[in-house]
């Protein structure tokens, strides 16, 4: 698994319970050794900590069966995949699609699934660009990065010199040559939506959270939902047209494990955003079969690739 923190502490007992052993492979912020040397330590398999020596934890591969998730970064990704040669539960692929919101935007808006208005800006454009495409809006509205997570970069404008101000440094990160990805998103904002994380197992709803920022956030004007922004998440029973929305997204994506950001509006859900690698929640959060239905995923997958 190469996801630490919260979830692997929170998924190891359950699915060792379903007679599936976890173990934690670190993925980045280490060293990696490319000319076939032996690995000089390894992680800490009751804790997921790594040693002090940082130069490689990899296990060998004869260790595992899958690999959970994809790492998050794909440079070191590639490296990783080569030496574990796992199948994986979300590959490359669905880790790529995924963290672009704008082609999960694009796909899903083909597919007939509804998605708040969003207009895709690719750096570098002149000023006139913008404010045409600022045009077909009312503000505020939000501007994100296309490929950013936990609410980075995420910004609100007010007219369109903020809107200019913050494009501006945009900017200067898209000037700088080694920037990958130059885009960014226009998008309408909706103060007043309730924001949910939808969590979809092998095509099948399985549970959901409404994420909320506390009281006196709001008081003081702030109006992003991400939990790692202070947002609490708690488990809510979705109606069944948000349930069917999120699993119509996942099969659109071709992704088996996935968390769906939802929007619900006063005239129906929208689908914000994906995430290939949600953090999973406490299991008092989903529904009963969640482990279940993961660990008879997690089977699958080792079995068939």
């Amino acid at each position: 698994m190469t996801t630490a923190a919260e979830t692997y502490e929170r998924v190891r007992g359950p699915l060792g319970d379903r007679g599936i052993d976890v173990d934690h492979v670190r993925a980045k912020e280490r060293a990696f050794r490319l000319d076939g040397a032996a690995d000089d330590t390894k992680d800490d398999a009751s804790t997921g900590a790594e040693a002090d020596d940082e130069v490689d934890s990899t296990p060998a591969p004869a260790e595992f069966d899958v690999g959970f998730v994809y790492p998050p970064r794909l440079m070191e990704g590639a490296v990783l995949d080569r030496r574990l040669s796992v199948p994986w539960v979300n590959g490359r692929d669905a880790v790529v699609t995924s963290r672009n919101k704008a082609g999960v935007l694009a796909a899903l808006s083909e597919a007939g699934l509804p998605v708040p208005r969003t207009t895709l800006i690719s750096n570098s454009v002149d000023e006139s660009v913008v404010a045409e495409a600022a045009a077909d809006f009312e503000f505020p509205v939000v501007i994100k990065p296309n490929s950013a997570t936990r609410g980075v970069g995420v910004a609100k404008a007010t007219d369109l010199d903020s809107l200019f101000g913050v494009v501006d440094y945009l900017n200067l990160a898209h000037d700088y040559r080694a920037t990958g990805d130059k885009s960014y998103l226009i998008q309408e904002f909706l103060p007043d939506a309730r924001d949910y994380r939808v969590m979809v197992v092998d095509g099948a709803y399985v549970g959901a959270v409404r994420r909320e920022l506390p009281a006196d956030a709001l008081a003081n004007g702030r109006w992003k939902h991400n939990v790692h922004r202070g947002a609490e998440a708690r488990g809510v029973d979705l109606d069944a047209a948000g349930r069917e929305l999120a699993e119509r997204t996942a099969t659109t994506l071709g992704i088996d494990y996935l968390g769906v950001d939802l929007l619900e509006t006063r005239d129906g859900y929208l689908i914000n955003e994906t995430n290939a690698r949600p953090t999973v929640d406490a299991a008092t959060k989903y529904e009963p079969e969640f482990y279940d239905r993961l660990a008879g995923l997690i089977r699958r997958v080792a079995e068939n690739g």
